[in-house]
């Protein structure tokens, strides 16, 4: 197959516009007892996997596609990506 032939056209590619993806943004991970998650009352902390700073990561349907920062956008969050994965980082994470 050559390049052209396995490269989509811009008009393959529009037909992908409009589906929805679910786009999350992880702030870290914890694991719990379900002991624990009972006991978990307002003003509770759960520590994260993740420290103070660090890169959040952005998925998409749950793949890692970048990682980024919170921004505020006017009196909204956002996020700034910081590093986008690339396909063959991806490939090489499974």
């Amino acid at each position: 197959m050559t390049e052209t032939q396995a490269r989509p056209s811009s008009d393959q590619l529009r037909l992908l516009e409009n589906i929805d993806v679910a786009l999350t943004v992880e702030v870290g991970r914890a694991e719990l007892t379900i002991r624990d998650l009972l006991r978990l009352a307002e003003g509770s902390v759960v520590e994260l996997n993740r420290m103070a700073g660090d890169p959040l990561d952005v998925l998409v349907n749950g793949t890692l596609i970048a990682k980024g920062e919170v921004v505020m956008v006017g009196d909204r969050f956002g996020i700034r990506f910081g590093h986008v994965i690339t396909p063959e980082e991806r490939a090489g994470a499974i």
